[in-house]
Formats: C-alpha cells, structure tokens, sequence
C-alpha cells in the first residue's frame, strides 16, 4: 500500500483514510517529493542553488500542494 503523508509537528498524517486496525504495526518509507523528481531525471542538471530555489518554490506554490486539505 503507498500512501502520501504531511509533517507536521513531528508526526506524519495521512492524506487519505488508512484501511488498518487500531494498533496494527507498519513499516514505512519515505520518499521526499524532491527526491522522487530528482530520481526520474527531471532535476538531474540543477545546481545546489537552484534546487534549493526550486524546493523554495514548491512550497510556496499551489501546484505542489495537496487541494483536499
């Protein structure tokens, strides 16, 4: 099962409703938005400071946010 989550405030929350009984443990894999691009190539040429200028901006930008919430 893959799911996405939020940080906030030192724990991860879901995004979508979880199909697990109360108690059930999970393992779980993170996998950083930026990191996911940057692996499929998309990011492969940026320069430190212009990732850091592009992960600034998707934090700013709707694009990148989840419309649900």
């Amino acid at each position: 099962m893959g799911i996405r989550a939020r940080f906030e405030k030192g724990i991860l929350r879901p995004l979508e409703k979880l199909d697990l009984r109360e108690g059930e443990e999970v393992e779980i894999e993170i996998k950083r938005r930026e990191d996911i691009l940057k692996y499929a190539g998309i990011l492969k040429d940026l320069s430190d400071q212009e990732m850091e200028l592009f992960l600034d901006a998707t934090k700013r930008r709707k694009l990148f946010e989840d419309e649900r919430l």
